[in-house]
């Protein structure tokens, strides 16, 4: 970055000013010499209504220049009471970084800049960031426009607002205009920003209590990112929890979390599946209480909220069926304190399999951890997160939020790769550790670590708490799966004809995708229309996630604590768009060129 006189603010007002006008003019040299030649502009809904990613100054400038004229951007500013232009380094680039605001025809919205320096010291944009961040018309009720009429009403002759929660949770003379099946995460969070909206939404899940999908699950689970980074939409943890949750503290929260946000909420029961009409855009769904009860629904929009992969996944493992012992998924693992003095083989090393298997070491079990396929492995601290060092920059969580969903993924990869590479530094000495007792690693596609990992196939990695130091250190044994022999009544045993006696066997093997699950919920036909859930494949954005699918009424929200905050409001603000009539529901259809005040005014 050359030395400037200028102040940074002044340096992306101009640059602003100049973008505002080529669009104006639809002057399409003007706008392209803005660009850099290697440049992303990442739009979500503010000029395309998708999430989606370009590349190249003359293929960003024709993408603008070709929406602007329908979408009518105006107004582009930089934000008062936000993070100011600064200069940062993004992915092993120096450069000015610059939060500004924007509206359009039907919405208010938000973006970032980054500015580089060309060979002739003119700047340039190196990633352009476009949000909408709300609707005009149709507003979140938050801050000054939080609830103060009926609904709160001091008149005592007539229901109060317990009477009026419990008659809106109970549904008993209507249905919801959204149904989100499970309650985690994802289902509370687009939940909460559909409920802000005036969108009446309904979470449905089969467990008895809500956060039972963390209470549930293995005994000595905590998050493994750290707390500043795991908020939920609107109501941030207290400053004093600790920096690594635990999963029974987090399940609570969430508990609290839906009572707060008034959020409606069935427990107990279980999404038995449903058929789709065309003709009145609505669906015919099947809900099934534990008690036996059914009740059937038709609500306009189904948004999956269900995780990456939810269907444990079992794979075919020859002569298991010989040993006599327990065999547990990890799934159905809850704690080791039966199995000490027992004799367990963990089979898999993603995180789940290393955590049990150290669990099951803790309580005093001898344990032999076996090795399916090459597994990434960093250290928790302080490499696991460097992903999350952003959040440490000092910029408040709305600013860290929106710089984060501002990269493209062509930077994005190249940064983890950065990132890769300095973990690997640092954790050389355990690394080299594993190696030496037969660990296989790797570091993700083309070095690109953990976070790819989990965005293309949602596991293979492990944030080391402790449990490879004790593979290192030979206290847990490790075997590789390919030098498995078979199973035997009382165990395994290897190629070269020892034997691995155990007690309980436990598969660390994953879960499947979603795309399994909606073929049972909802038949071939809507399954092969949605096509493949999660992942890249040859574009640029995740895979029917967050957005409009090719199946109407059908929406899919999954990913960590930060991915569901972020996206969330983008998927709220896509159905409340459709309801309003500024969105069709097909993703295929025209979106209506609209004079938003016309419009807004035709819905309401």
């Amino acid at each position: 970055m050359p030395d400037r006189t200028e102040d940074h603010a002044s340096i992306a007002t101009r640059w602003l000013a100049h973008f505002a006008d080529a669009l104006t003019q639809q002057d399409a040299a003007s706008l392209t010499k803005l660009f850099a030649s290697d440049s992303h502009w990442r739009d979500v809904l503010a000029f395309t209504w998708h999430m989606t990613t370009v590349s190249s100054a003359d293929v960003i400038c024709d993408g603008l220049l070709q929406h602007a004229a329908t979408v009518a951007p105006a107004n582009f500013r930089l934000t008062t009471g936000r993070t100011p232009p600064r200069e940062v380094t993004r992915a092993g680039v120096r450069t000015i970084e610059a939060i500004f605001a924007f509206e359009t025809a039907t919405g208010r919205g938000s973006g970032l800049l980054r500015l580089v320096a060309d060979t002739s010291g003119e700047m340039k944009a190196w990633t352009l960031f476009t949000a909408l961040d709300e609707l005009k018309g149709f507003e979140e009720n938050i801050g000054r426009r939080r609830p103060h009429g009926e609904a709160y009403s001091r008149d005592f002759r007539g229901p109060n607002w317990l009477d009026q929660r419990r008659t809106a949770a109970a549904y008993a003379d209507h249905d919801p205009d959204v149904l989100v099946v499970g309650g985690g995460q994802a289902g509370l969070s687009i939940a909460a920003r559909l409920t802000q909206l005036n969108v009446d939404t309904l979470i449905v899940d089969r467990e008895a209590r809500i956060g039972d999908n963390w209470r549930n699950r293995y005994h000595a689970l905590t998050l493994h990112n750290q707390v500043q980074v795991n908020h939920l939409p609107y109501m941030p943890f207290p400053p004093n929890w600790p920096t690594y949750i635990p999963k029974d503290k987090l399940a609570n929260w969430f508990e609290s979390y839906a009572e707060s946000m008034e959020l409606n909420f069935w427990t107990g029961t279980e999404f038995a599946g449903g058929s789709y009409d065309p003709a009145s855009e609505r669906w015919t769904i099947t809900l099934r209480h534990t008690d036996g009860r059914t009740r059937q629904m038709h609500p306009r929009h189904i948004v999956m909220a269900t995780g990456v992969s939810g269907i444990p996944n079992r794979p075919p493992i020859p002569t298991l069926e010989n040993f006599r012992g327990t065999v547990l998924h990890s799934s159905q693992y809850s704690d080791g304190e039966a199995w000490a003095g027992k004799r367990a083989l963990v089979i898999g090393t993603g995180n789940s399999g290393h955590d049990i298997a150290q669990d099951l070491h803790a309580s005093g079990a001898a344990v032999t951890l076996v090795q399916r396929s090459p597994t990434l492995v960093t250290n928790v601290e302080p490499s696991a997160q460097l992903a999350y060092a952003l959040y440490d920059e000092g910029p408040p969580l709305e600013d860290c939020d929106l710089i984060a969903a501002s990269t493209p993924l062509a930077v994005s990869r190249r940064s983890h790769q950065l990132m890769t590479e300095t973990s690997r530094q640092l954790d050389k000495p355990l690394l080299d550790g594993l190696r030496r007792v037969g660990f296989t690693l790797d570091f993700g596609e083309d070095d690109t670590g953990w976070q790819f990992k989990y965005l293309t196939r949602g596991g293979g990695y492990y944030f080391n708490v402790g449990c490879s130091d004790l593979v290192a250190d030979g206290a847990i044994a490790l075997e590789q799966f390919a030098n498995l022999d078979g199973f035997t009544a009382a165990g395994a045993r290897t190629r070269d004809g020892k034997a691995l006696p155990a007690d309980l066997i436990v598969l660390a093997t994953g879960y499947k995708g979603q795309e399994l699950l909606i073929r049972r919920l909802f038949g071939d036909a809507i399954a092969d229309r949605v096509g493949p859930i999660w992942g890249f494949g040859d574009a640029q954005e995740l895979r029917n996630m967050y957005v409009r699918t090719p199946q109407p009424g059908l929406w899919f929200i999954a990913g960590s604590l930060a991915q569901c905050r972020i996206n969330s409001k983008y998927l709220a603000l896509q159905i409340k768009a459709c309801d309003a009539g500024l969105l069709p529901l097909r993703r295929d259809a025209a979106t209506p060129a609209t004079d938003a005040p016309a419009a807004l005014a035709a819905v309401r």
